[in-house]
């Protein structure tokens, strides 16, 4: 049975890129997900930014809150711990080296 998250526990995530990681694909695992759960995932592309130029980022525009890891597509290398937060944009950014 699937579950109707209310929007007021929804977040948003924007994760800035190293510009090496262009193209590739990033999933997204809740932290209490089992194994084997199929993972959402987005392209790395560069965006338009407010102050101008533009900056590699993904964008996970709609997760439940909660505690989430950030893997390649297809690996269980988590490099990446985040908390959503419902009703807020998270942002982070991925460890360079």
């Amino acid at each position: 049975m699937s579950e109707t998250v209310r929007s007021e526990h929804l977040g948003a995530l924007v994760v800035t890129m190293p510009a090496s990681m262009l193209g590739q694909e990033i999933e997204v695992v809740a932290a209490h997900e089992p194994t084997g759960h199929q993972r959402p995932h987005v392209a790395v592309v560069d965006r338009p930014v407010a102050e101008g130029g533009r900056v590699p980022s993904l964008v996970f525009p709609k997760l439940p809150e909660g505690s989430y890891w950030l893997a390649p597509r297809d690996t269980d290398d988590v490099h990446l711990t985040v908390e959503v937060h419902g009703g807020e944009v998270t942002t982070a950014a991925w460890p360079c080296c």
